[in-house]
């Protein structure tokens, strides 16, 4: 069987690496109790169970069920109180709430900033060498960037990747051959690059925003860890963000575009199509998915001013993956992968490895073996990702506990999330849960068909977007597969806007201080234009004005979908996110018939929040 742990491929024994333009002998040997990574008969590569098999993309991690609180009490006290302190500096870096749309520095302003910074490092020159594949967009940009980034390590290159934001601890923007920065070299790298620009701080050189920060840093890791190629996803927009001080990438790409971030973008799509064009270079290649054609314009007629070869690339053909599934699920993953694949290969010709990778030449139109590997093996969390709950399934008794996550924000991703959420819910078998602890459970679909399948939402956003068009769109969306949420939970974030946290930063549990109003009105709008009520929703609030815990039979009796009878509550306010992971817990345990699918959606932030709780 194989599973992955933490987004890697762990197999049997030794290792056994090997290259996409070699192929072994054992490429076609099969062994006695062999498995099949379904590369197809032109390059099936078979495991044998007493095996490992690895390359640069795949790590072979030792793991076990160990409680993670443990494991940070055992780290060495010292380099936690660094990483902490490592924190608290970002953390000073914050120079706005999230959320906050206020005018800032103007584009020349802050690219100018931005170089002044790199000065100050040593690195304005240095970053010139940097082979980058620079990648803009509204939705997919994040995980164009993680297909390129394993299609490329899988060829054999040492790869550096940016990526933004973090979900649980701040190194996950910074990945080195396919894994997050290591805290020691994280630590190295931030505190040489705190350290010269404090000393200039007190020259009158102001310390720059987090991303700004950020950013930075990424150049500092990549030049200093010599990767042969650095992905970098632009944080917002293109044009006036702080990764467009890169003036000769190798490649551009832009994802799919839609409305989003309007207040800093515009309110048009041509506004927003002429930011994320920003990130064109002179007669540098680029590379975008099929858009809306008041997107496409803009795109054109910029690639045309500055003489940009632009193509337009069409979602990836599963037929020619022969067989193998994609790391990252949904049907619009197809589309990053088919632009991954044309930015990868880009790369490759311009820098003059494509044709010593590939001896023999490779038809345009054909996928090379590393290509397929780096598709199936990449990993994003927070994107179409399945967790089952280990901590319910302790127990023998149990019922189960299943979490998708998904960040979807927008109405086109809130779409694709739908989609793929009702496409996992029906037992997808292309699809796999992967526990936070990297251990898979057996029959994780198809197990205790006499269980009660309940979905769940559970929700919150930013107060800049639009829940009235998200939440029907989801609804609506996953209605038309056949999938109808019987509850609805809207919790408080868990994150907080003035502090960069890590993975082992504590737990807040006090909920007194909550302001649950925003959950409020998003629950008013649930029952209101979702299920068709008008009914009063303050019931839940104690005089204390601390929100109590809905009985845990709020779950288990039968739950009217969208549509119900008039004056029935399919929703609630939750007081805070651990005391609503508990309560899925104890209601999965109170009731062993019970299969609750929770879906987490509407806020990246909300996604990361999950997963750190899961991870305790």
């Amino acid at each position: 069987m194989l599973i992955y742990v933490n987004g890697l491929l762990k197999c049997g024994a030794p290792l056994v690496p090997f290259f996409s333009h070699k192929r072994e002998s054992f490429f076609n040997k099969t062994t006695p109790g062999s498995q099949s990574l379904a590369l197809g008969s032109r390059d099936r590569v078979y495991f044998n169970s007493s095996l490992r098999y690895a390359s640069k993309s795949i790590q072979v991690v030792e793991s076990s069920v160990t409680d993670m609180g443990a494991k940070e009490e055992k780290a060495d006290s010292a380099a936690l109180s660094s990483y902490d302190d490592a924190m608290d500096a970002l953390s000073t870096l914050i120079s706005r709430r999230r959320g906050d749309r206020s005018p800032t520095l103007g584009s020349r302003d802050k690219l100018e900033q931005v170089v002044s910074y790199l000065k100050i490092l040593g690195l304005e020159d240095k970053i010139k060498e940097l082979k980058v594949i620079h990648v803009a967009g509204t939705k997919g940009k994040g995980s164009t960037c993680v297909f390129c980034e394993a299609i490329l390590r899988n060829c054999g290159f040492r790869t550096g990747l940016f990526t933004s934001p973090h979900l649980m601890d701040v190194r996950e923007r910074f990945r080195i051959d396919g894994l997050d920065i290591s805290e020691e070299k994280f630590l190295q790298y931030f505190w040489e690059c705190w350290k010269l620009l404090k000393e200039k701080a007190v020259d009158g050189v102001t310390m720059p925003p987090l991303f700004q920060f950020l950013t930075v840093l990424a150049f500092k890791i990549f030049v200093c860890e010599k990767v042969d190629v650095a992905v970098i996803e632009v944080g917002l927009g293109g044009k006036l963000d702080s990764t467009n001080v890169i003036q000769k990438p190798v490649v551009c790409g832009i994802a799919s575009l839609g409305m989003d971030h309007m207040d800093i973008l515009g309110h048009t799509l041509a506004d927003i199509a002429y930011h994320k064009a920003g990130i064109f270079k002179p007669q540098i290649p680029a590379f975008t998915v099929p858009q809306l054609s008041e997107a496409m314009e803009v795109l054109e007629e910029t690639a045309n001013n500055l003489k940009v070869p632009l193509e337009v690339i069409a979602p990836l053909d599963l037929k020619k993956l022969d067989g193998i599934t994609l790391g990252l699920s949904g049907d619009h993953q197809l589309v990053n992968a088919g632009l991954a694949v044309s930015l990868s290969r880009c790369w490759l010709q311009r820098t003059g490895n494509w044709d010593k990778l590939f001896l023999n030449g490779s038809n345009e139109t054909d996928i090379p073996v590393a290509f397929c590997r780096g598709l199936a093996t990449a990993r994003l969390h927070g994107r179409a990702q399945v967790v089952h709950d280990l901590v319910s399934d302790q127990h023998d008794s149990s019922g189960d506990l299943i979490f998708y996550l998904d960040g979807a924000h927008s109405p086109e991703s809130m779409e694709a999330c739908g989609r793929w959420f009702s496409s996992a819910v029906r037992g997808n078998k292309s699809l796999s849960a992967t526990p936070v602890n990297g251990y898979k459970r057996n029959g994780e679909f198809g197990r205790d068909f006499n269980r009660v399948s309940k979905q769940i939402l559970l929700f919150n956003c930013m107060e800049v977007r639009d829940p009235q068009v998200l939440l029907p769109k989801l609804v609506t969306t996953c209605a038309s597969s056949g999938t109808h949420f019987s509850r609805a939970l809207f919790v408080p974030s868990m994150s907080t806007y003035n502090k960069v946290i890590s993975g082992a930063s504590a737990i807040p549990l006090d909920t007194r201080r909550k302001d649950l109003t925003w959950q409020f009105r998003l629950q008013k709008l649930w029952e209101r234009s979702v299920q068709g009520t008008d009914a009063v929703l303050d019931h839940t609030l104690n005089p204390d004005g601390i929100t109590s815990l809905p009985p845990h039979d709020f779950l288990c009796g039968d739950a009217p979908h969208c549509g119900g009878p008039a004056g029935t509550h399919s929703s609630a306010v939750m007081p805070s996110l651990p005391l609503t992971i508990n309560w899925l817990r104890d209601c999965v345990r109170r009731n062993p018939s019970l299969k609750l699918e929770v879906l987490v959606t509407g806020w990246l932030h909300l996604v990361g929040d999950v997963l750190r709780l899961l991870k305790r």
